[in-house]
């Protein structure tokens, strides 16, 4: 009998992955996961709050990243130029994550629960970014403005990159920031 590898989280998360594709998200309980990973419940349970969870448990960890570049900023910046260095902060932990990216977003395209899941997560990150603004002197509502538009960024990037084929994801934040720019000089 071989013995499954250590990487409990990745077990679920990957056994989790497969049985969204294999039967659906619907169909698919925790007690699967767990007996697909050759785990129990319980330690499903340890890792992820409810089967949602495994589509956006590296939550944390873009907001720590992202917060920790707009703390990292120069003081002089300008608040949108600190988010932006947040934004692009990020960039490189979608290298490699391609395929795993664009079949997780299919999975949250096709079940409304799991979009408001992905707002309300976004909506987190951009007031944990309005938090960190706040604390460099950054009043509202400057503060809440350039780190919703940061998050509107992000995303119009994501779902560029996650949609074409394999590359870097930092040219499409780039490329989304130029535009949003070029968006916010055009009203005045």
């Amino acid at each position: 009998m071989s013995r499954w590898p250590s990487n409990p989280r990745g077990r679920l998360e990957q056994a989790a992955m497969d049985l969204f594709v294999e039967r659906g998200y619907d169909q698919t309980t925790v007690a699967d996961i767990a007996m697909r990973a050759g785990l129990t419940e319980r330690t499903f349970f340890r890792h992820f709050a409810d089967k949602r969870e495994v589509l956006f448990y590296g939550g944390p960890v873009l907001q720590d990243r992202m917060v920790g570049a707009v703390e990292a900023a120069p003081p002089e910046a300008a608040p949108l130029t600190a988010v932006a260095a947040g934004v692009t902060a990020v960039a490189p932990m979608f290298a490699g994550r391609h395929a795993a990216a664009r079949l997780r977003q299919s999975i949250i395209d096709s079940h409304p629960e799991l979009q408001e899941r992905e707002v309300a997560k976004l909506a987190h990150l951009a007031e944990a970014l309005a938090d960190a603004l706040r604390a460099r002197g950054v009043p509202d509502p400057a503060a809440r403005l350039a780190a919703d538009s940061g998050i509107a960024v992000f995303r119009a990037a994501f779902a560029q990159w996650v949609t074409s084929p394999a590359g870097d994801m930092r040219p499409r934040i780039d490329e989304c920031f130029d535009e949003f720019v070029k968006i916010a000089e055009a009203v005045r």
